[in-house]
């Protein structure tokens, strides 16, 4: 019989693992547990790996004689696959495995899952929080009252900012949250108009155009939405010069990733006026630096990587993993595997 770890944390609790487990794997002897230290200590690079909890020597020390690993956060690095051979399925809990080593995994014969699309109704309603958190400057003007300020000044033609409805929203990037995003803000009676190099012309609904180019985009959009994955070709994708070709008095919400964007130049196009507002929940290092130039722009409404803190995105993430444990147990196919030469098949 298989034995297995649920390495959960304060978030992906494993008494949710547990009971995921139960339905998708009814069969599994009790499994070993480790909780690992993550939200409550920041996660942080560990050896090779990134976005990690916990250590090595620990997650080797729970993983002794395991087949299965379930978790969100463990750090899956060559240290850990030497020291645990008879490993092998690595079920991470996340939208992408960012904790696991690959290329170290396909070498060692471990299949690594993930959860795609775990949190992406939190994520989309926080997107979509930003942009009216953004668009009506209500953090800022909540802080001002709180202390003693009561501010009607702000009533002023050129203080006071756009609508959505009405408003062309540039969305970039059409998946699982870009595509929520999409529905909600037409139905505020936004006008909706996506860049996404993977969508085929002529297939999104009727009620959603698609702009050609980037820069079509940024040059029509009153909000611009960002929603690309992290890859080598999007890191950057918005610098100074697409901030440029933003109209002026617009508005920039990212919670995707934070390499995707300059923040520097989203600074100083914040600061110059060129641009109205920002929401952001992502940044290029976490935890966010105390010295950081945005901490001191009053038009930026920040939240600190919570767009997918959701008690329902705890449940899918557990649910997710465990049904990938069920089909690994089974003999079926993997459905969500990051190294697909071991989706089909389980090693003994």
């Amino acid at each position: 019989m298989s034995r297995i770890l649920i390495a959960g944390d304060h978030f992906v609790l494993n008494s949710l693992l547990r009971e995921a487990l139960s339905r998708h794997a009814p069969d599994l002897h009790e499994p070993a547990e480790l909780t690992l230290p993550w939200p409550v200590e920041p996660f942080h690079r560990i050896a090779e790996v990134d976005e990690a909890s916990g250590d090595e020597d620990q997650l080797i020390d729970a993983l002794q004689g395991a087949e299965i690993c379930l978790t969100q956060m463990a750090p899956l690095t060559e240290r850990v696959l030497r020291a645990c051979p008879e490993l092998r399925l690595f079920a991470v809990t996340r939208g992408g495995p960012v904790n696991a080593n690959l290329a170290a995994a396909a070498a060692h014969g471990v299949a690594v899952t993930f959860a795609p699309g775990r949190n992406a109704t939190a994520t989309a309603e926080h997107t979509v929080g930003l942009t009216l958190a953004a668009v009506r400057q209500i953090p800022q003007r909540n802080a001002e009252l709180l202390a003693g300020a009561w501010r009607s000044d702000y009533y002023r033609y050129n203080e006071v900012g756009p609508e959505i409805s009405g408003a062309t929203v540039g969305l970039i990037g059409y998946g699982a949250i870009g595509s929520r995003v999409a529905a909600i803000l037409h139905g505020f009676g936004a006008r909706i108009l996506v860049f996404d190099p993977f969508i085929e012309p002529g297939t999104l609904p009727p009620e959603i155009e698609q702009a050609s180019t980037l820069d079509e985009l940024l040059g029509s959009a009153d909000i611009v939405t960002l929603h690309a994955r992290l890859t080598p070709e999007t890191t950057g994708l918005i610098g100074a010069r697409e901030l440029a070709l933003m109209r002026p008095g617009s508005i920039l919400i990212n919670a995707a990733r934070g390499a995707l964007l300059d923040y520097d130049a989203l600074c100083d196009a914040l600061e110059a006026g060129h641009l109205y507002g920002t929401g952001l929940d992502v940044y290029p290092s976490e935890p966010l630096p105390v010295g950081s130039r945005l901490r001191s722009i009053p038009s930026a409404v920040l939240t600190p990587h919570l767009a997918g803190a959701s008690k329902p995105t705890a449940h899918k993430a557990a649910e997710i993993g465990a049904a990938e444990v069920g089909r690994y147990l089974r003999g079926e196919p993997l459905q969500h595997c990051a190294n697909p030469e071991f989706a089909h098949s389980k090693v003994s």
